[in-house]
């Protein structure tokens, strides 16, 4: 009978500067709402939603949202355009990746 042994989740471990930038992502995403907003950025048509669609979706007031999407944005996980009286905010998905591929197994497991 084969026992199964676990891929390599990375090529190897990460340095000193790349743990600091994706700790900062983490700390940024470590939050219901900011993922819920991540979620719906990302879901909604398009790729982009106006902060005006975001609001409605938590029992939040406007600056609160406004204070995560301000989070989501310094950690570079988002972006913002200012179109008359609202802002749209895309993802960055580059950014929105970098935190996937530290836990996406380099390769199948093997079974031996």
């Amino acid at each position: 009978m084969g026992s199964q042994c676990c891929a390599p989740i990375a090529a190897e471990p990460i340095g000193e500067a790349e743990a600091a930038e994706l700790a900062a992502l983490f700390k940024a995403v470590a939050d219901p709402v900011r993922l819920r907003l991540l979620s719906m950025i990302g879901a909604h048509e398009g790729g982009e939603a106006c902060v005006c669609d975001l609001t409605g979706a938590f029992d939040l007031t406007a600056p609160t949202i406004s204070h995560h999407l301000k989070i989501l944005r310094t950690a570079g996980l988002i972006d913002g355009e200012r179109r008359g009286t609202w802002v749209y905010y895309r993802l960055i998905p580059e950014r929105v990746a970098k935190i996937g591929r530290l836990f996406t197994p380099m390769t199948e497991p093997a079974t031996v």
